[in-house]
């Protein structure tokens, strides 16, 4: 008994001492955040430590909506706020975004991609790169993107996008007279044209299922605070991740196998090996010692960041492309029309790489998806060193820095508020005049390396889920409102009703015949 009225006596001698100190600390934390702040807008005060990190996962876009609008209060463009300890910096300006994605490199900023991305994606990940290092990876890859690699992908696009158009149209027959939920639906097609693209062949079912598997978890952990402890979702995603870039590591190594005995290319990495070796035996040939090569992994980890960049973004454009085709019939009107005129099921071939370059119109309202509805709406940075953004205000070092391309989407363009696909056509040629606010595939040496891909994706979906389906939304109030998970999409996870056309059964007959006829592996 006096043992223990000793510990109470000593901790109630020690609390009054502890109390004040976490009180100083916090206090310290204060004038930290504010002085950083200045004058820019953004809370008076933030919670200690954790700061407003709660609010941002529990409602992210009423987050960002506070964000923008703050930002759009002041003559500068910018705001601020403070997550888990760090100081964050949220960027409207379309011209100070440019500043920004202007200045990657050691002394200014660093892209991050997400606020605690090295932890998830690793050091060595492409979007961490600089300077020569970073040029050098991208001409590396740039091999995988040439028309002819493109034209390679597109049939293996559509092979994927009609199975799963197939697999939706049942599940919507079943669920009638109730609508059916397209967000995971997208997601799964897309993580299926990923794989298939990118590193198709070396997978096996069983391999894909434990991909699909450990994809969930990323996906989870991105939209969780970043604590890195067993049992949490942060630490499940970044296990995950390290499995994923083991598992593209050895489809690496299989390709440049079967490429080194002289086979076709028949996805991404074969594109890529091919295009490695080739650069070897030309030195060799010329007596020069032989260029430094990625490892499997280093090149494993490439083909994630690829595949983080295709899925999520694509599949919110998909949703996107859904919800405002079917809120504009004039729009899917013109685009059924066009591709009728181009391209038929009954036909028996699926759409060539020439005939997708006919599709304009489509291709218009692609980049106009794109556009109003920016799949990945900021572009996070962490500034390396004290960066002065404008004459008024210096970015401290250590800040991270959010230029918004959603924001920078709704400035210059005549009427951005209105989905307009003619903008991008060949007699207006908004996408030239009002370039700098299109910032969708960002901007500088990091600019997407794959967007054509994703554009001729998107492309590609519209055109076949408009000639082969017959669709309309279930529309409920708030259905269109933005929900970030972590690219945004319809709140309702673009809830439709499907039914089936005479393109969809004609369609099938053509997979079938060209499966058994071995034009489709």
């Amino acid at each position: 008994m006096e043992s223990f009225s000793m510990s109470v006596f000593s901790f109630a001698s020690v609390a009054p001492y502890l109390l004040s100190f976490i009180a100083f600390l916090v206090f310290l934390e204060q004038i930290s955040y504010l002085k950083r702040k200045r004058l820019i807008p953004g809370p008076a005060f933030v919670f200690p430590f954790i700061g407003n990190a709660v609010s941002l996962v529990r409602d992210p876009t009423k987050f960002w909506d506070l964000q923008s609008a703050l930002a759009k209060s002041s003559d500068l463009g910018i705001s601020a706020n403070y997550i888990v300890g760090r100081f964050i910096v949220f960027i409207r300006s379309t011209d100070l975004s440019h500043k920004v994605f202007a200045n990657v490199r050691p002394d200014a900023f660093h892209l991050v991609g997400h606020p605690f991305g090295k932890k998830l994606f690793g050091e060595h990940n492409l979007i961490y790169t600089m300077g020569q290092e970073h040029k050098d990876i991208r001409r590396r890859i740039a091999p995988n993107f040439t028309p002819k690699a493109l034209a390679a992908y597109t049939s293996l696009q559509q092979v994927i996008i009609l199975k799963h158009l197939m697999a939706w149209e049942t599940l919507a027959f079943k669920a009638s007279p109730a609508p059916i939920s397209l967000r995971l639906l997208c997601r799964d097609m897309n993580l299926d044209t990923s794989q298939t693209v990118f590193v198709g062949p070396y997978l096996s079912q069983e391999a894909r299922d434990r991909f699909n598997h450990d994809y969930n978890f990323f996906n989870v952990g991105l939209m969780k605070l970043p604590i890195d402890l067993p049992g949490f979702a942060f630490r499940e995603a970044r296990l995950a991740v390290a499995r994923l870039i083991k598992t593209l590591a050895g489809c690496t190594e299989e390709s440049k196998a079967k490429m080194e005995a002289g086979e076709e290319a028949r996805c991404l990495i074969d594109f890529w090996m091919q295009e490695m070796l080739r650069e070897i035996a030309a030195a060799t040939d010329s007596g020069e010692p032989s260029p430094p090569q990625l490892t499997n992994a280093e090149i494993g980890g490439h083909l994630f960041d690829f595949l983080f960049a295709a899925q999520d973004a694509s599949t919110s454009s998909l949703l996107w492309a859904v919800t405002l085709l079917d809120s504009h019939p004039n729009v899917l009107a013109k685009v059924r029309e066009e591709v009728a005129g181009i391209w038929s099921p009954e036909s028996d071939t699926m759409i060539t790489a020439e005939q997708l370059r006919e599709m304009r119109y489509t291709e218009a309202v692609a980049r106009e998806v794109v556009r109003i509805r920016a799949p990945a709406t900021m572009v996070p940075h962490i500034a390396g060193e004290d960066f002065q953004l404008t004459e008024s205000y210096t970015i401290p070092k250590g800040t991270i820095v959010f230029p918004s391309v959603f924001e920078s989407s709704f400035q210059g363009f005549p009427e951005p508020e209105k989905f307009e696909p003619e903008r991008f056509m060949e007699n207006r040629q908004e996408d030239r005049f009002y370039k700098k606010n299109y910032l969708a595939f960002g901007a500088g040496a990091h600019q997407c390396v794959g967007q054509r891909y994703a554009i001729n994706h998107l492309v590609l979906f519209i055109a076949m889920f408009t000639t082969l389906l017959d669709f309309k939304r279930h529309r409920t109030d708030g259905c269109d409102d933005l929900s970030y998970v972590p690219t945004i999409c319809p709140k309702d996870d673009c809830k439709v009703y499907l039914f089936r056309s005479g393109g969809l059964v004609a369609a099938a007959v053509m997979l079938k015949k060209l499966m058994a006829g071995g034009g489709i592996q």
